[in-house]
């Protein structure tokens, strides 16, 4: 794999309000929970777990961050959105930024289109890349809000889902898939499971989880995520290492 150039990326997404929805987009929503709830209290249940789900599709919800990191030279950014604050300095104490730096990665405050447009155009230069639950959630999730911005992926990042199915010049690694022998598995287990059973640190030692991301964003947190996803870098490209050292054929 020595002529490859490898990127690890990760996301994160807010949902919308959904208070703020329109009519026919609740009832859309809503339409299925209604007929299947048996109760007031099932469906005040299901409501909320809706309400709570939104940010996994990109129909209800936009990428708060994209980070990426190369593997050889193990430094990265984060792209992140900031809206209505002008960030200009980063420090490893606290505090955030549009253009500063922290240990191995970058910081910088972006648009959702300006981060997608900037992926997209880095991703030229890479043709391996690596994702944890990437091909069912990060990929898909950014080709489409590309396509709402108007902005073209220049790389098919789903284009097979086995290995052999797939060129040279877009490999995708999505070590879920890999990890778990493609699903065959049971249990297939979340990042943090998996870099605990290999005694990589987890992002979760910080104390946030994937489900924190909507509520930090409201209450502005933007470096707090930033950071988040740059610990989902750190602990996926580990991961990859021991998986191609010891799993890969």
């Amino acid at each position: 794999m020595s002529n490859f150039q490898k990127l690890v990326l990760d996301i994160e997404t807010v949902g919308e309000n959904f208070d703020s929805l329109d009519k026919p987009t609740q009832e859309s929503l809503t339409r299925w929970i209604k007929k299947e709830s048996e109760s007031e209290a099932e469906y005040t249940e299901a409501l909320d777990e809706l309400k709570n789900g939104l940010g996994f599709s990109a129909l209800t919800a936009e990428i708060v961050t994209i980070g990426v990191l190369d593997c050889d030279k193990n430094e990265g950014v984060v792209y992140f959105q900031a809206p209505d604050e002008n960030l200009v300095e980063f420090s490893a104490k606290g505090g955030s930024a549009s253009g500063g730096k922290e240990d191995n990665i970058t910081y910088k405050q972006c648009t959702e289109k300006e981060m997608l447009e900037k992926f997209w155009e880095g991703a030229k230069k890479y043709n391996y890349f690596i994702t944890f639950n990437g091909r069912a959630f990060d990929i898909p999730f950014m080709m489409v809000r590309s396509a709402v911005h108007g902005v073209r992926p220049t790389k098919d990042l789903m284009r097979g889902r086995y290995l052999y199915q797939q060129t040279s010049d877009a490999v995708h690694i999505d070590l879920l898939d890999q990890l778990t022998f493609y699903g065959a598995v049971r249990k297939k287990g979340n990042l943090h499971l998996w870099t605990r059973a290999f005694g990589i640190t987890s992002p979760k030692v910080s104390g946030i989880t994937g489900d924190d991301v909507g509520k930090l964003f409201k209450e502005k947190k933007y470096a707090e995520i930033a950071r988040y996803n740059a610990g989902d870098l750190r602990a996926t490209k580990e991961l990859h290492e021991k998986w191609e050292s010891y799993m890969k054929f």
